[in-house]
Order: C-alpha cells, then structure tokens, then sequence
C-alpha cells in the first residue's frame, strides 16, 4: 500500500542484520513521458507498465550471483548475538508496491511481507507527501487506491504465502515482527 512503512521498514532493517542490501522498486519508475495516462487525465503510476520492471529482474538477478560486492555494507555494530555465524549468509531486501504480482519476481521470494492501511489512514498519509510530478485532485480515489485494491485482491486470490502486516502499528511492532521471523529463517539455516 502506498505511504505504508516499506521503505522506511525496509532501511531499518538494513540497519540491523548482516550482509544486508535493499533494492527499491521506487528505482525502476519510468520517466513521467513513457507513463500512460487514462482518460481523465491521470497518470497511470500504480500499474506494473510504469515500471521498468525487466531492469529490476535484472538487478536482483545481478545481486543474486555476485552479493558480497554488491555494496552491502559492513555488519552493523547492533546485531544481535543471535545472527553471529552468518557471515557467509546474504540478505536482499526488495521493497516495493507491486512486487508480487510481476510473475518472473515470485520465482526468487523467500519470505513475503504485505503491508496494508484502511483508506481513511492511507489517504492521510499520502496527503502529507509531496510527490513529483504532484498528484492532481481526485488522483488517490480514482487511481491510486483502486489499483491498491485490484493487486491485493489478485494477490489474495492466487494464495501466495504472504504475511499480512497491519500498516497502523508502530514501526518498532512492524519491525520487531519482520526481524524476528528474519532471525528464525537464519536459525535454520545455521542447523
């Protein structure tokens, strides 16, 4: 969903576990003249075609086969003791709104985290931000949310094992649950 956290959970998780790189689909955005616009004078940014979605394939492709010189950073002096020995282990965060509904991407996920927000808080938040190009009157009820909605509900029809995470916790809750189930996924590794 649209200003619920990922990024913001995304970067916090950098910060805490090893050997850890995030790529953005907010990186993949075509320029403003290759993005369609509908009929009422919309420009249609919440559709995959917005998208250079091939590039981003390919950067994770890129990440994939070379981790340790894709720039992740030095292990951060806050890790927990519990993620010692996992120096040869490599995490790529993929943050991004329309992620699993870009079939050659559900091939590589090992966990998958949803955000979601009821309207009202989604519109609120939105309504702070300051995107470029702006967005016009009337741009959040009929485009934004409503293509919110179509992905959710395609991904939820195709039954993709997909957590749920409610975007009006706190972003400490949202992080304390994603890092702990990241940590356990690291336990079994180490078994």
């Amino acid at each position: 969903v649209t200003n619920g956290g990922k990024t913001t959970l995304a970067e916090k998780l950098k910060r805490m576990l090893p050997n850890c790189d995030v790529i953005s689909q907010d990186d993949f955005f075509k320029p403003e003249s290759e993005v369609e616009t509908d009929e009422r004078g919309f420009k249609l940014y919440d559709v995959l075609d917005a998208l250079y979605m091939d590039e981003m394939v390919k950067s994770i492709h890129n990440w994939m086969k070379s981790p340790a010189s894709s720039g992740v950073a030095e292990e951060p002096q806050n890790t927990c003791d519990k993620l010692k020995n996992t120096d040869d282990v490599y995490i790529l965060i993929v943050e991004g709104f329309l992620l699993y509904n870009y079939e050659p991407l559900n091939e590589l996920w090992n966990r998958r985290y949803f955000l979601t927000l009821p309207y009202e808080e989604c519109k609120r938040r939105r309504s702070t931000r300051v995107y470029q190009p702006a967005d016009t009157p009337g741009y959040f009820d009929g485009h934004v949310w409503p293509m919110y909605l179509k992905y959710k509900n395609e991904l939820e029809e195709n039954g993709s094992n997909v957590v749920y995470l409610d975007g009006t916790k706190s972003q400490d809750e949202l992080l304390s649950c994603v890092y702990s189930d990241i940590t356990q996924e690291l336990k079994k590794l180490r078994e």
